[in-house]
């Protein structure tokens, strides 16, 4: 059994920073438990705006609390986002995340993540990423 703290995990290297200040997100299930998915509390930060396109992973996205919107950018439809909100990135969709009040997102990834990963340039988590981009 694997037992694990948010507040604790938030003062290890568990809790990863966006290099442009977006969200924090603390990776609370990683690759190496060997789940086959990953587990994730992250944080966007109010004002957040910002491109994604997880080319390599699928995701699944509830919303714990805030308020936003997710727009999928093939056809610019956009979905409000608010407590009790999932979004599923089924297709690798590309799209786009706003935080209009802080959000709090439960998100899992599969494949899982190694719990480095920053967005590439693409807006994408490499796959077996090591380090945290500088």
């Amino acid at each position: 059994m694997i037992v694990r703290n948010l507040s604790e995990a938030n003062k290890t290297d568990r809790k990863i920073v966006s290099p442009d200040g977006n969200w924090t997100s603390t990776r609370l299930l990683l690759k190496e438990d060997n789940m086959g998915f990953s587990f994730h509390i992250t944080t966007i930060n109010e004002g957040a705006d910002f491109q994604m396109h997880y080319q390599n992973h699928l995701e699944s996205v509830y919303c714990i609390s805030g308020e936003g919107e997710v727009e999928t950018l093939a056809d610019g439809k956009k979905y409000p986002i608010k407590p009790g909100t999932t979004y599923i990135l089924d297709k690798h969709d590309k799209h786009a995340l706003r935080a209009f009040k802080e959000m709090t997102m439960a998100c899992v990834f599969n494949p899982p993540l190694n719990g480095k990963e920053v967005h590439n340039a693409e807006g994408a988590y490499e796959l077996d990423a090591e380090s945290i981009a500088e």
